[in-house]
């Protein structure tokens, strides 16, 4: 038994290691694409609630597909006076899965700093993209509490080998697909309650993970490629556009289009 017990530990550890020998490091609390948020201090449940409304609206609107995927409620009172039917029909429902949630709010345990998953078919980009520039058009906010909308394609444990494998999984195919195209980019780095990996040593060892030919351009870049270190985790994505939509800060982006009307500090504009 002590044998098997041995054998198993041995096991375990073995497990702990990729096929490429890189480790496995324990499942974080945040995890996977998503979203993470800024919001008014002491506001961060009512910011939750209000991002579920937004983001699930969105992502209807955007995927109808999927986010009608198996929605054949409506049709539970046809043929109401048919009891025998209806029965059928309703035990039928209580056997169907459970829809799986798309979005999930993930405990930061920080004032001011929420993070939100997403899950297929979700695209954490373009529902933050789609959703500033309608602000961007309207002037108005769908939100009340939500500052600045900060879409990663991936997290990872925050260190210097963990970022690295993230980077070229999720960041290097965009240069790599770019065929001919040469981009002048930017790494935005953003770290926060993290002291373990420093600020230049990543960001050297970043931009040596870049294709030759792209030109790091810290005054017009075309894209940026977002790198949020938060405590122990790591989330990054690559975008454009977001100096022309204010780092995608809601809040700034409807005081700014609509200044001089009335407003309470930390309500934004809502519609």
């Amino acid at each position: 038994m002590a044998d098997k017990g041995k054998s198993s530990g041995r096991g375990d550890k073995r497990r702990r290691y990729r096929s490429d020998g890189t480790p496995i490091w324990g499942k974080r609390a945040i995890d996977g694409p998503g979203i993470w948020v800024t919001c008014v201090k002491g506001k961060e449940k009512q910011t939750v609630g209000e991002l579920y409304d937004l983001f699930e609206a969105l992502a209807e609107e955007m995927w109808p597909a999927q986010a009608h995927d198996g929605s054949d409620n409506d049709e539970m009172n046809d043929k109401a006076d048919d009891l025998e039917a209806q029965i059928a029909k309703e035990m039928a429902a209580m056997k169907k899965p459970r829809k799986e949630q798309i979005f999930a709010n993930c405990q930061t345990n920080t004032p001011c700093v929420i993070f939100i998953s997403c899950k297929p078919p979700v695209d954490p980009i373009a529902l933050v993209i789609k959703y500033v520039q309608d602000v961007v058009e309207t002037g108005i906010t769908r939100t009340k509490y939500t500052q600045r909308l900060t879409p990663v394609s991936g997290s990872c444990v925050a260190n210097l080998p963990e970022i690295c494998g993230l980077f070229k999984k999720v960041i290097l195919p965009f240069f790599l697909d770019a065929g001919d195209k040469k981009y002048r980019y930017k790494i935005e780095l953003r770290i926060r309650n993290h002291h373990t990996v420093s600020r230049d040593p990543l960001l050297a060892e970043l931009a040596a993970l870049v294709p030759e030919g792209h030109k790091v351009d810290l005054k017009s870049p075309e894209v940026f490629i977002l790198v949020e270190l938060f405590k122990s985790v790591c989330g990054m994505s690559v975008v454009k556009d977001y100096y022309r939509l204010q780092k995608f800060n809601v809040m700034e982006i409807a005081n700014t289009k609509q200044e001089g009307a009335d407003f309470t500090e930390g309500e934004g504009r809502v519609s």
